[in-house]
């Protein structure tokens, strides 16, 4: 039977690249400023993945402390949100369903718009846990942000994934009603099929957000949704952390609501901390938005968030969630903050090498190097199929 119980996120937690590449780094060789990067984008560093790394090796990295903490007697349905999908065809999921020795009763399902699609597997969770409350819902958000070299999306790039366990009576975060949606056909980023770079029109791009937030934002309060003054900030999807800071000064303006510099920096900078040194994660971005958040000093118990969902093509969603009292005693901040300082810093070189040497197509078997620092790895490809295995050690990266 559908329950009346809060429903939202139970248990919160993402991994990152063995790699980073800083801004400071990246400047030497583009001949931009370091201001550029740090003030004008807010960006230091970004996450990049090793070898042996891909989405399904930080989605399994990420999940692998949830089901440590839960177990799995719960789970029927694993979601897992990408933009940067390895497979046409086998969802990514049934990859970290193998990796985590998951049980056979469970469905697996793969969801695309472009970074929007977390929010629609976080939505669809719910939906699922409110019609049988006994069930819990493992939400996988994973990918690696790549844009051409030396082009202008170069500097935001990233990778990250973030594992959410959505069930009745949650720790974390209760998800409300209702939520307000948009849609509108822009062609501001894509990436077809046969490239393995996205494509992307920055300046449409954020005038599209900004659309965006105004449609999303209006069928939220025709809705009855609460008065923007009422939710204490907005957790953002962050493409480059400052574009966070933009979009609130947006949203505000378009409520009426009268804010300084000095206040929207107050609401928004403890959303950037994670962002703005792994970079983008795209579907990933607005969950660590809100990590970073839960993960900071404010105290937020029972708390009203806001939360704008952002999928160019495009996809929006303004919805609203309290923070439930006591949530701190649930957080992995510790383990999120050594995810962050066990990658391992690369120079400029080593960042293209990594770039003009992509995985072999050819079906031959290719052993890579074990160069993670996870507890898992792409070990090889073999008659096109990936090959994947659990570590017991981590490596050093060479």
């Amino acid at each position: 039977m559908p329950t009346d119980r809060a429903v939202g996120i139970h248990d919160l937690s993402f991994r990152t690249g063995s790699l980073v590449l800083t801004h400071a780094e990246l400047s030497k060789h583009t001949g931009a400023s370091v201001a550029k990067y740090h003030k004008g984008i807010g960006q230091q560093a970004m996450s990049l993945p090793a070898a042996d790394e891909d989405i399904v090796t930080m989605a399994a990295d990420a999940a692998a402390p949830v089901i440590e903490r839960h177990g799995t007697d719960r789970i029927r349905t694993l979601l897992f949100a990408t933009e940067t999908s390895i497979d046409q065809s086998k969802a990514a999921g049934v990859y970290v369903h193998s990796l985590l020795g998951l049980p056979s009763h469970i469905r697996v399902v793969e969801l695309k718009q472009a970074c929007y699609g977390a929010t629609a597997a976080l939505q669809f969770a719910a939906a699922l846990v409110q019609r049988e409350p006994e069930q819990q819902v493992l939400v996988l958000a994973s990918d690696v942000a790549r844009y051409d070299l030396d082009s202008p999306g170069e500097a935001t790039q990233g990778a990250a994934a973030a594992a959410m366990l959505v069930s009745a009576d949650p720790s974390l975060v209760e998800i409300n009603t209702p939520s307000g949606l948009y849609t509108h056909d822009v062609m501001d980023f894509w990436r077809p099929n046969y490239r393995d770079t996205a494509l992307v029109d920055g300046k449409k791009s954020m005038v599209a957000y900004l659309a965006a937030v105004d449609g999303a934002r209006r069928d939220y309060q025709a809705r009855e949704g609460l008065p923007i003054e009422k939710i204490r900030t907005v957790c953002y999807h962050q493409p480059f952390t400052r574009m966070a800071f933009k979009a609130h000064r947006h949203l505000l303006d378009g409520a009426g609501v009268e804010a300084d510099t000095a206040a929207i920096d107050d609401a928004i900078a403890p959303t950037t901390r994670y962002n703005e040194i792994i970079g983008n994660s795209y579907t990933a971005s607005l969950y660590l938005a809100l990590a970073a958040l839960l993960d900071g000093d404010d105290e937020l118990d029972a708390a009203t968030l806001g939360f704008f969902s952002y999928g160019s093509g495009s996809v929006a969603e303004f919805f609203t969630g309290r923070v439930v009292p006591g949530y701190r005693a649930r957080l992995r901040t510790s383990a999120h903050l050594k995810a962050i300082s066990r990658r391992r810093p690369i120079d400029y070189n080593t960042y293209r090498r990594l770039r003009t040497h992509p995985l072999p197509d050819d079906g031959a078997q290719h052993r890579l190097p074990h160069q993670t620092s996870g507890s898992f790895r792409l070990s090889g490809i073999e008659d096109h199929q990936r090959v994947y295995e659990t570590v017991h050690a981590s490596a050093d990266i060479a």
